[in-house]
């Protein structure tokens, strides 16, 4: 399984964005029943989730984002997405995608958000 991550950028408070991470190299199915998740990194710190989607369709978020952002998924395009509105300087970092398949985690390699005030 492949993941490429893309939709990041830099934007003042209270900007948007949408990332985009694109599954490759996994059946329809497996993608379909998959365990989705956002994961960021800010500067110095650890990574954490941000927003999953579970492979029954259920989201839960950090609740620093509740209300902002809005994990979705294409599954005929095998992509996972992720909707930020009124974004914050806190919510600066590296936003990586990750799916989980049978028990087994796959990363995108990142893509760089920057939230100035």
């Amino acid at each position: 399984v492949q993941l490429q991550a893309s939709g990041g950028g830099s934007v003042r408070t209270g900007g948007s964005l949408k990332l985009s991470c694109a599954a490759s190299r996994i059946i329809l199915s497996d993608f379909w029943q998959s365990r989705k998740a956002w994961y960021r990194q800010a500067p110095g710190k650890q990574r954490e989730l941000v927003a999953e989607l579970t492979s029954g369709g259920s989201t839960n978020y950090q609740d620093s984002v509740k209300g902002r952002f809005t994990i979705s998924r294409d599954n005929a395009k095998k992509t996972v997405y992720l909707q930020m509105n009124n974004l914050e300087p806190e919510d600066t970092g590296v936003y990586y995608c990750n799916v989980e398949v049978r028990s087994r985690d796959y990363w995108g390699r990142g893509t760089e958000v920057t939230v100035s005030s």
